[in-house]
């Protein structure tokens, strides 16, 4: 009876609140009265008269997922703040206090996956929540709230004004009087909400990067824009993770787990997709032809990836409808992105964080990437000598633009492929370019009957194995098919080694390289530098097009130069390189084993050419052709930097390029691995390698008669040994680079009188005795990733 009374009591007081509160606020009706009313999974309401909307809230406290995304961008792939681009994903609510109202993101990460509600609830009180925004309360009723939503959409929610600050642009805050929201964009649907702002941020810009983008560099107005997501049902099934399945990993810790049994809960991204569905993409329709064909032919590929996992009509791909928005949750769009300069593509997915279900894909296409394609094309081929025939030309200027647009389509189904939850696979192109999913360099070949180029099987067309074994895995029947399908790829020799693994420049998988083609790295650098000097040879006028400036030449050389600064980053992975895989316990295989000493030795010979000067050295044709910029032009970072002022600087181009290679070789976690595998196998040692950047690099430049690019090889050696031995070495590695300076010093000392012998002497001195270099190294290289 005492409970009864108290719970009585409580009743009345709550209902005495809800009523102080119902009266201090005007009801919903007639505060929205004059207003347009948009009805869907949250009704919002927008005053034309003051330019504002208003949130509608029930109050039963439902989750959802929150959405920010930034439709409009700033167009500089520096910044990083492209049109489409994706925010964060959070489980969200709001809760209802007195006159507030709390946006409140939830801590999705620790759980506790129990029916056990008092479990439940000690996790959640564990760990922090985080209220994204706070609301007053302007109108009511007995069943939801409204809020004024506006401030909070007009307020930097995609981290703008930090990440023009890390990028140096300039500090800026948002300008409330320059901003409004966007009508034409917000729209309010069954399952989603969708609001949109034009967001303005003032400020001083003194960036170079934003004042190259922006029509005022002090005023930078955006879009920012919000979704409200209504959560899946609970009938989606999520599939465990499979380190060797090739698909990412969402990841939560359950703090329910049984004692003995791991707290790290891993399940696969991926759509829902039973029989029958259809998975669709939308392309943006304003990419312009023959870009189009090419970007939905590409995309289109996966259909045959899904019928071999079951679903013959499960994929498809279309244009986006002229009155849909790209940031509609309810659209998987490929969106066609413009920037200043070139720059990387991005798959990125709206995922479910409770369950790993993608919701909605999103790519982003650098338009850019195309013309660089055409530019490595037209750099190779020389499609413009003057002994061609009007017809000859026509047809390599279609085989340039044929290559780059086969390299659209791979990369078009390469960012679709992210976003069905497929990672990287850079050991792919080691098994005949097995997947889209790696990064691929354009296959350039030598014709034995004329002895030209050709671009013919520049890049790979449709599905490979190994993507097709991905989705077997991620969207086919499941269950005891999964672990075969893992056992199916080893049987056919597929590997699968991504990010983590193969972007470090110490990386040791000698399969796990990106840009780079062939089963054999150290054979294809060898190959390519062949092609590298018949590019060369006749680089000139040929490659320039009719009444094009001459000084375009410097820009075109690039790509042919560097031809071999690619597979230079996989061929050095062979040296203390080490074959291991993603191995789980019960593999039938569990080992690491070092790369054979022979191949280690190989790939040092044949990488020891990308430092010779014989090899960088540019032919005195070429060099003869590079101008200065003609009047309106000018440089860029496309283009090697020099000493020299105005006139092309070839010595510095070699040096970079040796530069380049050498701290590729003298990377210290190569190094430190190499002396342990001596240690353990007599192998390729660490005096091996400084022997031979001895022999190639240095050596040369001891001699009476040793050219300019010689010297400057020389000391850029010098220099990488030098900044090695500055950084925190073992006691054994710091041990033999002191011993290969202390060698050096001596070789020099014993040298003729030079120059360069008393810059050397006067230089390995201040070393020693001060612990300083006083040389710098050569400019880095142009711009390589992404090609």
């Amino acid at each position: 009876m005492k409970k009864l009374m108290l719970a009585l009591v409580f009743a009345i007081m709550a209902g005495f609140s809800l009523a102080a509160n119902a009266s201090t606020t005007p009801a919903i009706n007639d505060f929205t009265a004059d207003m347009e009313a948009h009805k869907g999974f949250f009704t919002y309401y927008h005053d034309r008269q003051t330019g504002q909307y208003f949130l509608e809230i029930p109050r039963d406290e439902q989750q959802f997922i929150f959405q920010t995304s930034l439709p409009w961008g700033l167009g500089s792939n520096d910044i990083g703040l492209d049109r489409g681009q994706l925010g964060a994903t959070r489980l969200a609510s709001f809760q209802i206090e007195g006159d507030k109202a709390l946006l409140v993101h939830h801590n999705s990460y620790f759980r506790a996956n129990t029916d056990n509600q008092a479990e439940r609830a000690s996790i959640d009180e564990a760990f922090a929540d985080s209220v994204i925004a706070g609301f007053k309360v302007v109108a009511s009723n007995s069943t939801a709230i409204v809020v004024n939503y506006t401030p909070f959409l007009l307020s930097d929610t995609h981290g703008v004004v930090q990440r023009l600050g890390q990028s140096e642009q300039g500090n800026y805050k948002v300008a409330s009087d320059r901003s409004v929201v966007y009508p034409a964009r917000s729209k309010a649907f069954p399952d989603n909400l969708e609001l949109e702002a034009k967001v303005t941020f003032s400020g001083q810009g003194n960036g170079r990067y934003v004042r190259q983008v922006a029509a005022d560099a002090d005023h930078l107005t955006l879009h920012l824009h919000h979704s409200f997501i209504r959560l899946p049902d609970a009938n989606y099934q999520p599939r465990k993770f499979h380190p060797q399945s090739g698909f990412w990993a969402e990841e939560h810790r359950d703090y329910a787990a049984p004692l003995g049994a791991s707290m790290a809960v891993k399940h696969i991204p991926r759509h829902r997709l039973a029989k029958g569905d259809t998975l669709t993409y939308y392309l943006d329709p304003g990419v312009p032809e023959p870009v189009r064909s090419a970007l939905l032919d590409g995309a289109r590929w996966w259909q045959d990836a899904f019928a071999a996992a079951g679903h013959p009509d499960a994929f498809e791909v279309k244009e986006l409808p002229a009155e849909a928005d790209p940031m509609d949750i309810r659209y998987n769009v490929i969106q066609w992105v413009h920037r200043a300069t070139r720059g990387w593509s991005y798959g990125s997915s709206v995922i479910d964080p409770r369950t790993g279900e993608i919701l909605k894909g999103h790519v982003t296409l650098g338009s850019l990437r195309v013309r660089q394609d055409m530019l490595i094309a037209q750099s190779l081929l020389a499609p413009y000598a003057e002994d061609l025939s009007a017809e000859q030309q026509q047809q390599l200027e279609a085989n340039i633009k044929a290559m780059a647009l086969a390299r659209i389509r791979q990369l078009s189904a390469h960012e679709v492929g992210h976003t069905l939850g497929i990672a990287h696979n850079f050991a792919a192109s080691s098994h005949d370019r097995a997947s889209v999913m790696d990064y691929p360099h354009p296959l350039v070949s030598i014709d034995r009957t004329s002895g030209q180029l050709s671009l013919a099987d520049a890049y790979a067309e449709g599905m490979g194995i190994w993507d097709k074994q991905v989705v077997r895995y991620g969207y086919g029947e499941g269950g005891e098919q999964l672990a075969r399908i893992i056992e199916e790829n080893r049987e056919l020799g597929l590997a699968f080694i991504s990010d983590a693994d193969a972007r470090p420049v110490g990386g040791a998988h000698p399969d796990a390289h990106l840009w780079d083609n062939g089963s054999d790295p150290v054979t294809e650098l060898e190959r390519i530098l062949a092609v590298r000097t018949t590019a060369l040879e006749q680089f000139g006028l040929a490659n320039l097009k009719a009444d094009a400036p001459v000084s375009d030449l410097r820009a075109i050389l690039v790509p042919t130069y560097l031809l071999h600064r690619y597979q230079a980053e996989a061929a050095v992975k062979m040296i203390a390189g080490e074959h291991y895989t993603y191995a789980v316990k019960g593999d039938s295989k569990v080992e690491r084993r070092p790369v054979n000493t022979n191949q280690q030795q190989r790939a040092l010979n044949i990488l020891a050419q990308t430092f010779s000067a014989e090899q960088l050295s540019l032919p005195a044709d070429v060099a003869n052709v590079l101008l200065p910029y003609a009047y309106g032009s000018r440089a860029s970072r496309e283009n090697f930097s020099g000493k020299t002022g105005l006139i092309p600087d070839p010595d510095t181009m070699a040096a970079s390029a040796a530069r380049f290679s050498l701290k590729l070789l003298l990377n210290p976690q190569r190094l430190e691995r190499l002396a342990q595998q001596h240690d353990q196998s007599q192998g390729l040692s660490v005096a091996q390698v400084f022997a031979q950047v001895a022999t190639t690099a240095i050596e040369p430049a001891r001699q009476q008669q040793a050219s300019t690019v010689e010297e400057r090889i020389a000391f850029e050696a010098l220099t990488a040994t030098a900044e090695l031995y500055q950084q925190p070495l073992s006691a054994v590695l710091k041990g033999r680079v002191l011993h290969f300076l202390k060698a050096e010093y001596a070789a020099w000392q014993a040298a003729p009188e030079s120059a360069a012998r008393t810059l050397a002497v006067d230089a390995l001195e201040q070393l020693f005795n001060q612990g300083e270099w006083p040389l710098e190294g050569s400019p880095a290289l142009p711009p390589g990733s992404p090609i």
